[in-house]
C-alpha cells in the first residue's frame, strides 16, 4: 500500500468494497427467495449502491430481503461518505494515530485542501452527517409509520433518509406502487417531496460549504468562494430547471392542481442532481425534459459532497473562463477574488473526462441495441457516469456487456474520472524533460 498514490488507494479501496458487499448480496439469506442471487445482479446492485447511483436491475424492496437491504443500507452510507472518511472515523474511535499519509488520502477522497483540521472535519463530518439523516427519518417517520407501522416505518424512513442524503436513489416503493415505480405515488405528497428533496440538496453541497453555512450563517460576505459558487450555481440551477420543467411538460402537468405542478417540476429539477429518486415516470417525459435532465446529471453537486457530476464548482469555472475569453481579459474575477489557471485546467480535464466516457459509452450501447432510442441511452449514460441512478426503464434490458459498461461508469463518476485516469497512468517520478513551446490557433 506504501507504493501507492493516494488516487490509486482511493480507486482500490472502492473496488475491495465493492467485491464484498457483491459476496453479501451473494448469500442466499439476502434475497426474498432465499436463492441465491445471481452473479451479475449482485455486482450491479454493489456497485451502484457502493457508488451511491441507484440504477438497479432487480427492485430492491421486491428481490432483496431486509438483510440483503441493510447492506445495500451500508454499502451507500460508507460510498456516500467515502470509505477514508469512515477508516479515519474507526481510528479515531479506536484512539490510534493517524499519520500524514492517511491524512493525504482523506484530503484527496473529500476534496479538500487542509491538513490541519481534517480529524476535526471527520468529526464534523460524521456528526453532522448522523444529525441530517437522524431529521429526515423523523420527518419520513410522521408519513411512513402510520402507513406500515412502527417496525417497517422507521426501516423505511431510515432507508430513505439516508438514501436521499447520500443522493443513492435507492427506495423501497414497489410493494406500494409497483416495481421501479419510485415515489410517483407519492407526488402530490408535500412533507414527503420537501423533506427528500432537501436531504438531496443538503447533502449535494459539500462538507466545506456546510462548515462555511455553520460558522457564518447568512453573513454572505464572510462566506469564502467556494461556498458563494456553490451557493449561487445551486440556486440558478434550481430555479431555472424548476421554471424549464414546467414549461416542457405543461402539457403533462395541466392535469394538476397548480400546487402539485409546481412540486412536481421542483422535484424534477432537484433530484437528477444527482439522487435518483423520480415523483415524474421517467419514460413518459418529453425529450427536451430528458435532455434538461441529461444536463443536469452531467453537473451534478458539488465538491466534496455526497453527489456525483463534474460538479457545480467545475460548470461556474468554466463558465467564467468563457467569459474571461469572449472579453478578452487577462484574468478571471468573481465576487472579488481571482480565479487560479489551476483551476481551469482542472475543471477542463474533469469536465472532458466525464462527457468523453458517456458519449463514448452512448455509441456503445447504440452498437449493441440498435433498438433503443438514442435520448434514452443518453440519459441512462449520463445517469451513471454522474452517479443519479434516474432511468427511463431500459437499464433491466441491457445486454450483460452493456451493464459491465455502465458498473465501469459508476465506478468512474464515484471514484471521479480524472482521480481514476491519475490511478491508471500516475507515475512516482517524471523525468526532468522540458519541449520547446509553439502557439496553435484555438476557435
Amino acid at each position: 500500500m506504501k507504493r501507492l498514490s493516494n488516487a490509486q488507494v482511493i480507486a482500490f479501496g472502492f473496488l475491495l468494497l465493492i467485491l464484498t458487499g457483491t459476496a453479501l448480496l451473494c448469500l442466499p439469506a439476502a434475497t426474498r427467495s432465499g436463492e441465491p442471487a445471481q452473479l451479475s445482479d449482485a455486482l450491479f446492485t454493489a456497485t451502484s449502491a457502493t457508488c451511491v447511483t441507484g440504477l438497479v436491475v432487480q427492485d430492491t424492496a421486491l428481490y432483496w430481503s431486509v438483510f440483503g437491504q441493510a447492506i445495500i443500507l451500508t454499502l451507500i452510507q460508507i460510498g456516500g461518505l467515502g470509505f477514508m472518511t469512515i477508516a479515519t472515523l474507526l481510528l479515531l474511535l479506536l484512539r490510534q494515530r493517524i499519520g500524514i499519509r492517511n491524512r493525504e488520502r482523506m484530503i484527496e477522497s473529500i476534496s479538500t485542501a487542509d491538513t490541519g483540521s481534517i480529524l476535526p472535519l471527520t468529526k464534523k463530518i460524521v456528526i453532522g452527517t448522523a444529525a441530517v439523516e437522524g431529521l429526515g427519518a423523523v420527518c419520513l417517520a410522521i408519513r411512513f409509520i402510520p402507513m406500515f407501522g412502527a417496525a417497517k416505518g422507521i426501516w423505511y424512513s431510515v432507508f430513505h433518509a439516508v438514501s436521499g442524503f447520500c443522493n443513492a436513489g435507492f427506495d423501497l416503493m414497489g410493494p406500494i406502487s409497483g416495481p421501479y415505480s419510485s415515489f410517483t405515488a407519492f407526488a402530490d405528497d408535500p412533507l414527503i417531496n420537501l423533506t427528500l428533496m432537501a436531504l438531496i440538496t443538503i447533502g449535494g453541497l459539500g462538507y466545506w460549504v456546510w462548515e462555511d453555512l455553520w460558522k457564518n450563517t447568512f453573513h454572505v460576505r464572510r462566506w469564502r468562494l467556494q461556498t458563494k459558487l456553490v451557493m449561487s450555481i445551486t440556486l440558478l440551477l434550481t430555479i431555472g430547471a424548476t421554471a424549464l420543467f414546467w414549461l416542457l411538460e405543461r402539457r403533462a402537468l395541466a392535469a394538476y392542481p397548480i400546487r402539485e405542478q409546481i412540486l412536481r417540476a421542483l422535484f424534477d429539477a432537484v433530484t437528477p442532481r444527482t439522487a435518483g429518486f423520480n415523483t415524474s415516470d421517467i419514460s413518459t417525459l418529453t425529450d427536451g425534459s430528458k435532455l434538461l435532465t441529461t444536463v443536469l446529471m452531467f453537473v451534478g453537486g458539488s465538491s466534496g459532497s455526497t453527489a456525483g457530476g463534474i460538479k457545480t464548482t467545475t460548470l461556474a469555472v468554466l463558465v467564467l473562463y468563457a467569459i474571461t475569453g469572449m472579453t478578452r481579459r487577462r484574468d478571471t474575477y468573481i465576487f472579488g477574488r481571482r480565479i487560479h489557471a489551476n483551476a481551469l485546467h482542472r475543471a477542463t480535464a474533469v469536465a472532458t473526462n466525464n462527457l468523453s466516457l458517456a458519449l463514448t459509452a452512448t455509441l456503445a450501447l447504440c452498437l449493441l441495441h440498435p433498438s433503443l432510442s438514442l435520448p434514452d441511452l443518453l440519459l441512462e449514460c449520463f445517469s451513471a457516469v454522474g452517479t443519479v441512478g434516474m432511468s427511463t426503464g431500459i437499464t433491466r434490458s441491457i445486454h450483460l456487456i452493456g451493464q459491465c459498461l455502465l458498473m465501469f461508469l459508476m465506478y468512474c463518476g464515484r471514484v471521479g474520472s480524472l482521480s481514476f485516469s491519475i490511478a491508471l497512468l500516475e507515475r512516482r517520478s517524471n523525468p526532468p524533460v522540458t519541449h520547446p513551446v509553439e502557439d496553435i490557433i484555438v476557435g
